[in-house]
């Protein structure tokens, strides 16, 4: 993958978290405080704690930090699979934001 496709590829997701977060607040009363700064987001919940979400260019990654750890992505052409596991990142931000939002809340894959 080159740099381009990469820098595609993660901004798109970023935007798709964003949109995300907009949507759950319309549509629940989960209360999700998302901030962008640069490759970064962080969403902080009514109890202070906090996702954040980062981008990791020079390593082709997007790292994702929640209570339970922090977890490595990477492009497989189609989705961001955690490099360890092999677990899709929308699915894992859906679950760790749920844990820490009280309530079931679900983020979507860009589509392309």
């Amino acid at each position: 993958m080159t740099d381009q496709e990469y820098l595609d590829h993660a901004e798109a997701a970023l935007a798709a978290i964003e949109r995300g977060c907009d949507r759950i607040n319309e549509d629940t009363d989960a209360d999700i405080d998302n901030q962008r700064t640069g490759g970064m987001i962080t969403l902080t919940f009514a109890n202070r704690s906090q996702v954040v979400v980062n981008l990791q260019p020079p390593l082709h990654e997007i790292w994702l930090a929640a209570r339970t750890g922090g977890y490595h992505y990477r492009h497989d052409g189609t989705h961001w699979r955690d490099t360890k596991t092999g677990d899709e990142l929308f699915a894992v931000l859906s679950r760790e934001v749920s844990l820490q939002a009280g309530q079931a809340v679900r983020f979507e894959a860009p589509t392309r």
